[in-house]
């Protein structure tokens, strides 16, 4: 197998976790701006997107991926960025709906108006989708918790607060292209209760957390993932570190629990999937970019690491974009 040699030079900001956030992206899928009278329980199932929720007038509940009861005061902003099932209600034990048996009206290109028509007190949230332009498996997205809150974040924060108070008032105005700018604060929001959590320790987060923190290790990492399709031999990563091969090669497993080699072809094969079912690639193309000599064997190499065809998810890809 050959790989493309590539010229050109990663600049690095000398942290490892900010260069991985560098690449971080939240692309929307769909908003909505829910107005709900009580009694009120909104169901949403699991997805592979993320899932975002403002808290715009009258608190509420969630039932969280936890399973428990959380309560919710106006102007609480949370992600949950693997998009498990929860629940947000007016009260614990209120009936839950599915959120496509609400009345869905379209606003503009993928915002919505949310209501189910009760005369209650009214509670107005702002919901959205969004798609992460890293793999689903990506360490990162892995170590993540099932719920991030913005307020348990914003100590050390200070900007999270000043968006909060742009969304509160945009969602309470109902202006015209209100729905717009909320949707791009939202992915700002979104983006920046990440950064927050990195900052913040990431919680008790070890494993690959703690690698990406290693002096020696974390800058390799950070390279690795930021140009997956490089041609990242042993020889140059351990030049990266300032190290031997065999110094590196140790000093690496050591850290990370696997050899550099079984890493980057694991890095190699995530990108390739996502490339495949997030945004269609023949599998031709894909095997091309990552420098394979042919086809077959860019498909030996992805099915040993994936355990099936990478044609399969080109397939999946598209089915979920019909």
């Amino acid at each position: 197998m050959n790989y493309n040699s590539s010229k050109s030079v990663l600049q690095t900001s000398g942290d490892p976790l900010t260069d991985m956030l560098r690449g971080l992206r939240l692309d929307g899928v769909d908003y909505g701006r829910c107005v709900l009278g009580e009694p009120w329980a909104v169901s949403f199932p699991a997805q592979k997107a993320a899932r975002f929720h403002f808290i715009g007038q009258q608190g509420c509940w969630l039932f969280s991926p936890a399973k428990e009861w959380i309560e919710l005061s106006v102007g609480d902003a949370l992600l949950i960025p693997r998009g498990d099932e929860h629940v947000l209600a007016s009260a614990p034990g209120v009936p839950p709906v599915p959120i496509g048996r609400y009345t869905i009206e379209p606003v503009c290109e993928n915002i919505y108006d949310v209501s189910n028509g009760c005369d209650g007190c009214k509670t107005l949230l702002f919901c959205g989708s969004m798609h992460f332009n890293l793999d689903g498996s990506h360490p990162l997205l892995e170590m993540m918790p099932d719920l991030m809150q913005a307020h348990k974040l914003m100590a050390n924060a200070p900007g999270i607060q000043h968006l909060l108070d742009a969304m509160a008032g945009e969602v309470t105005m109902d202006r015209v292209g209100s729905g717009g700018i909320l949707a791009r604060l939202a992915d700002v929001l979104a983006a920046t209760i990440i950064r927050s959590w990195v900052e913040n320790g990431c919680g008790d987060a070890t494993g690959w957390i703690a690698a990406m923190r290693n002096p020696d290790v974390g800058k390799v990492l950070a390279a690795i993932h930021l140009q997956p399709e490089r041609d990242w031999t042993v020889e140059a990563l351990a030049r990266m570190m300032g190290a031997s091969r065999s110094a590196f090669a140790q000093r690496f497993a050591s850290v990370v629990g696997e050899t550099p080699a079984k890493y980057v072809l694991r890095v190699r094969m995530h990108q390739a999937r996502q490339w495949l079912s997030r945004d269609g690639m023949r599998v031709s193309v894909t095997a091309a970019r990552l420098g394979y000599d042919s086809e077959a064997s860019f498909s030996r190499a992805f099915k040993r690491v994936m355990g099936v065809a990478p044609s399969h998810f080109r397939h999946a890809g598209a089915e979920e974009q019909s």
